[in-house]
C-alpha cells in the first residue's frame, strides 16, 4: 500500500545501521514510554523506530503523538500492532495560528483495528476534527478515561454504554445537541465533563449514573433538567451555569455529598427555598424576584434582560432572542439587546497579547488594551450590540482620541467610539457598537476629521486646529467619497530640541487620506496656518518650503516648485489632487527632506521592548530597560 511504502521510504533513511535507531531510540523510547508529541516530526520518529527497533516498540505501554502531523495517517496504521499499550494520546493544538488560536489535529477516524487494543485504559483525541466518534472505540473493552474535547461531534453512538468501565468523559466544546439514552449504562462513570455543547435535554437516565462525583453541564442550551438528577448520590459538584434553566427541581438539595451546585448566569426568576437558603448553591446571573419579561417591547423590557457574571475561568456565554447584559471578570461589558439573535447562540471569548505581526499599528498609534477576540467570527446580529471594554488611559498624549480597532481577518478598521468613565472604579471605558464579532482592542490614535465629499463639494476643517481648512470645488468627484483629515501640530520648542536650530519653524503636520484610489478631477485647496513667528509681512518666500510625504513618512519630497502657493497675513493656501502626508517648512537649511525626516521619525511612536539585565556576581541587582523594537 502507499503507506506501507512511505514506511519503507523512511526505513530508507535509516539503514545506515542499527546504530542510528538505537540512539533515535535512546532518546525517546524510555521505559516503554513514546512521548513524541514534544517534536515537530514526532510521527516521522515513530516510524523510523518502528522500521528500525520493531520488536522494542511493540512493547510500548504509552504512546503520545501530535495529531498536526503530516505523517499521521501513516502512523495510525501501526498502532493496531502495539498489543500492551495502554494509554494513547493523540491529540492536537500543538501548532497555532497567526493569532495564536491553536490548530486542530487532522484526525477524522481511527483505523477499525484499533478496537482490538485489550489492554488499552486511556485514549485522548482531544483537538481534533472528529465529527462521529470512530466505532472502534465502542470495542475498547477495558477503556476507564476518554477524552474528544474541542472536536465536532454532534451526537454519540446509541451503544456507548458498552464502555461500561468508562470512568472519565470529557466532551466539552463539541456541537452535542443530545446524548443517547444509553449513557445511563455508564455505571462506574465518576466524572462527566459535557460543557459547551448545544445540548438541549437530557435523557432521565442520566440518573442511574450512581458513581458520578462531578457532573459539567454548564455553557449549553438547557432549558430544564430532568427530576432523575436527584438520584445521584454520589455527587459532589454539579455545574450547570450558562445555561437557559427556567426550573430546578427541589431535589437537588437534598445531594447528601453535593459541596457545590453552580446555577449561575441562567433564566431562574425563581427557586425552591430549600435550593435558595443552601449555602452550595450559586445563583448569580439570574432574574431572581423579576417577573416574566411580557412579549411587550419597549424601553421597559430592558430593566429585566438577564444579567451574566462570568468568572474568570469561563470562555463563553449564551445569547437568547430575549436578549441579555454581560460581564467579563476582566471588566468587558456586553449589551445584546432584545431581538439581537434569533436563536440561541454561544459566545465564545478570550482575550491575547497583542502580537506585533498582526496587529498593526500606524506611527501615531498608541495601545491601550489587550486584544478581544469574540466568536464565532462573522456572525451577524440582528441589532447592534454594545460593548464596553476597559484601557489604560494615556496620560500625557494631546490631540489624540481613544477608538475601538476591529480586524475582519484581512485588515484593521476603526470603530465609531464614545470614551466613558466609570462613576464608581473612575475606570476607563471605551464604548462601542456592533453587528459582527471578531478581534477588537483599544487604541490612542490622532483626532480625525472625516467628511462625505459630494459632486457639488464641501469643506472640512479640523477639530485640533479649526485654521486648517479643505475645501472640495464642485465636480471634484463624480461619485461620492469618504476623506479623512489628522493633524499633529509641532511646537517651535520640538523643532529646535529635535535639529538644535532656532531658525527652523514647522506648521502643523498635516495626513489627508480618502477610500478611493482615483485622484480628484478637480484640484483640492489645502489652508494650512504659516509656521511660528512667520506671517504674511514678514515672510521670505525662499526659505518657505512646502513638503509631502509618502504614507510611511520615509521620504519627504520639497514640492514647493511644483504647486502655486498663495499667502495670507496668516495663512498659506495650495492645491493638489491626491493626498498624503503635507508640511510646511521655513528655513534656510538646504536638504531639507532629510531634516524632516529626522524630525518626523522623534515624533512617531514606536513599539519597545522591556529588557531586564541580572548581575552574574549579584543576582538581586536588575537593570530594566525600555528601548524601541527596532534597536534590539
Amino acid at each position: 500500500t502507499q503507506k506501507m511504502a512511505e514506511l519503507l521510504a523512511l526505513g530508507d533513511k535509516c539503514r545506515e545501521g542499527d546504530s542510528g535507531a538505537s540512539a533515535l531510540a535512546g532518546s525517546c523510547l524510555a521505559d516503554n514510554r513514546l512521548n513524541l508529541d514534544v517534536y515537530p516530526d514526532g510521527c516521522r520518529r515513530f516510524l523510523q523506530l518502528f522500521q528500525g527497533r520493531q520488536r522494542e516498540v511493540v512493547q510500548v505501554e504509552f504512546l503520545r503523538l501530535s495529531s498536526n502531523d503530516h505523517l499521521l495517517g501513516t502512523t495510525l496504521g501501526i498502532l493496531p500492532h502495539l498489543k500492551y499499550m495502554k494509554s494513547l494520546v493523540l491529540k492536537g493544538g500543538h501548532v497555532r495560528d497567526e493569532f495564536g488560536s491553536c490548530q486542530h489535529g487532522s484526525l477524522t477516524s481511527l483505523p477499525p483495528d484499533v478496537g482490538n487494543l485489550r489492554c488499552l485504559t486511556h485514549l485522548d483525541l482531544s483537538f481534533n476534527s472528529l465529527s462521529i466518534l470512530p466505532s472502534c472505540i465502542l470495542h475498547l473493552s477495558s477503556l476507564r478515561v476518554l477524552l474528544v474535547s474541542h472536536n465536532s461531534l454532534v451526537a454519540l453512538p446509541e451503544g456507548f454504554g458498552s464502555l461500561s468501565k468508562l470512568t472519565f468523559f470529557s466532551a466539552m466544546k463539541n456541537q452535542l445537541k443530545d446524548l443517547p439514552r444509553s449513557i445511563g449504562e455508564l455505571a462506574m462513570l465518576q466524572d462527566l465533563d459535557l460543557s459547551e455543547n448545544a445540548l438541549e435535554f437530557l435523557p432521565e437516565e442520566v440518573g442511574n449514573l450512581h458513581n458520578c462525583t462531578e457532573l459539567d453541564l454548564s455553557g449549553n442550551h438547557l432549558s430544564s433538567i430532568p427530576d432523575s438528577l436527584g438520584n445521584l448520590k454520589s455527587l459532589r459538584r454539579l455545574h450547570l451555569h450558562s445555561n437557559l434553566l427556567t426550573t430546578v427541581p427541589a431535589s437537588l438539595a437534598s445531594l447528601p455529598n453535593l459541596s457545590r451546585l453552580d446555577l449561575q448566569n441562567n433564566c431562574l426568576h425563581a427557586v425552591p427555598p430549600e435550593i435558595q437558603t443552601s449555602p452550595f448553591v450559586h445563583l448569580r446571573g439570574n432574574p431572581l424576584g423579576e417577573t416574566e419579561q411580557s412579549s411587550q417591547a419597549g424601553e421597559s423590557s430592558v430593566g429585566v434582560l438577564r444579567r451574566l457574571f462570568l468568572a474568570s475561568e469561563e470562555d463563553s456565554f449564551t445569547v437568547t432572542s430575549e436578549g441579555c447584559k454581560v460581564v467579563l471578570a476582566c471588566g468587558i461589558h456586553f449589551y445584546f439587546p432584545p431581538g439581537a439573535a434569533s436563536d440561541p447562540l454561544q459566545i465564545y471569548f478570550r482575550t491575547l497579547t497583542p502580537d506585533p505581526q498582526w496587529v498593526k499599528l500606524r506611527h501615531h498609534d498608541i495601545l491601550l488594551s489587550r486584544v478581544l477576540e469574540l466568536r464565532p467570527h462573522g456572525v451577524k446580529f440582528q441589532q447592534k450590540v454594545q460593548i464596553w471594554m476597559p484601557y489604560v488611559s494615556p496620560q500625557t498624549l494631546h490631540q489624540h482620541e481613544v477608538v475601538v480597532r476591529t480586524f475582519s481577518g484581512q485588515s484593521w478598521s476603526d470603530l465609531s467610539t464614545r470614551a466613558e468613565q466609570k462613576r464608581k472604579s473612575k475606570k476607563h471605558v471605551a464604548h462601542c457598537s456592533v453587528l459582527h464579532f471578531s478581534w477588537f482592542l483599544v487604541v490612542s490614535r490622532l483626532v480625525q476629521n472625516e467628511c462625505k465629499v459630494p459632486t457639488e463639494g464641501t469643506l472640512l476643517f479640523s477639530s485640533v486646529d479649526p485654521n486648517i481648512k479643505v475645501t472640495f470645488p464642485p465636480g471634484a468627484t463624480e461619485e461620492t467619497r469618504s476623506v479623512k483629515l489628522q493633524v499633529l501640530p509641532v511646537s517651535a520648542e520640538e523643532i529646535q530640541e529635535f535639529i538644535a536650530d532656532a531658525g527652523c519653524r514647522a506648521s502643523p503636520l498635516l495626513y489627508l487620506s480618502q477610500d478611493s484610489p482615483v485622484d480628484f478631477l478637480r484640484p483640492v485647496r489645502i489652508q494650512v496656518p504659516l509656521p511660528p513667528g512667520v506671517t504674511g509681512l514678514n515672510l521670505d518666500r525662499s526659505r518657505l518650503h512646502l513638503l509631502h510625504g509618502d504614507l510611511e513618512g520615509q521620504t519627504w519630497d520639497d514640492i514647493t516648485s511644483q504647486v502655486v502657493l498663495e499667502f495670507t497675513h496668516l495663512y498659506a493656501v495650495f492645491e493638489v489632487t491626491h493626498f498624503s502626508w503635507y508640511w510646511l517648512w521655513y528655513t534656510t537649511k538646504t536638504y531639507i527632506g532629510g531634516i524632516a525626516k529626522k524630525v518626523y521619525e522623534r515624533l512617531r511612536m514606536y513599539q519597545v521592548n522591556f529588557i531586564a539585565l541580572q548581575r552574574k556576581k549579584d543576582p538581586e541587582q536588575v537593570l530594566l530597560q525600555c528601548v524601541p523594537k527596532n534597536k534590539v
